[in-house]
C-alpha cells in the first residue's frame, strides 16, 4: 500500500503547520535572494578608496546568501512547500530597500548594507521567533541565517569606523 503516503505526509506535522511553515520560509527566501541581487548590483557599481576590498567581500558575502537561500528553499521542499524564487515574486515581495542606480560610492554602499542587513535579520528574527514552538527544526536553521547574517553585519559596519 505504497501508494497511500501522499507528497502531503510528513510523520510528525501537521498540514496547517507545514503551510504556516513553508510561508514563512518562503518570506525568508525572498529576502535572501534579494540580498544577494543587492549585493551584486553593488559588487559591480562600488567605487572609491576601498573598491577592491568591498569588492572581494560582496562576492562572499553574496555566496554566503546564496548558500542560505538554498538551505531555506531546500527545508521548504523537505517540508512539501514549493519555494518560489522567481524574480517577479522577489520583486513583488522583498521589503528590503532598493539600490540607487549606477557608481555606488564605497561609504554608501557600506552604510547601504548595514542598513540593509539590520533589516533583513529582523524580518528574519520575527519568523525564527514564530516558529520556535511550531518547528524547531525550522527554527534551529533560521537561527543559523540570523548568526552568519549577523556576522556579516559586523563585517560590514566596522568599516565605517
Amino acid at each position: 500500500m505504497a501508494d497511500v503516503i501522499s507528497q502531503d505526509h510528513h510523520p510528525t506535522l501537521r498540514h496547517e503547520d507545514r503551510v504556516a511553515i513553508g510561508a514563512e520560509l518562503q518570506a525568508v527566501l525572498v529576502v535572501l535572494i534579494d540580498l544577494a541581487l543587492l549585493g551584486k548590483q553593488a559588487h559591480w557599481n562600488v567605487v572609491g578608496r576601498h573598491f577592491r576590498s568591498l569588492h572581494l567581500q560582496l562576492d562572499e558575502l553574496i555566496d554566503a546568501w546564496r548558500l542560505a537561500a538554498d538551505s531555506v528553499a531546500e527545508r521548504a521542499v523537505a517540508l512539501g512547500y514549493s519555494p518560489d524564487g522567481r524574480a517577479a515574486t522577489v520583486a513583488q515581495r522583498s521589503g528590503l530597500a532598493s539600490l540607487a542606480e549606477g557608481q555606488l560610492p564605497d561609504h554608501e554602499v557600506i552604510s547601504r548594507f548595514t542598513s540593509l542587513l539590520t533589516d533583513a535579520i529582523g524580518s528574519i528574527r520575527e519568523r525564527m521567533d514564530r516558529l520556535e514552538d511550531v518547528d524547531t527544526v525550522t527554527a534551529d536553521l533560521l537561527h543559523g541565517v540570523v548568526a552568519g547574517l549577523e556576522e556579516n553585519l559586523w563585517m560590514i559596519r566596522v568599516q565605517a569606523a
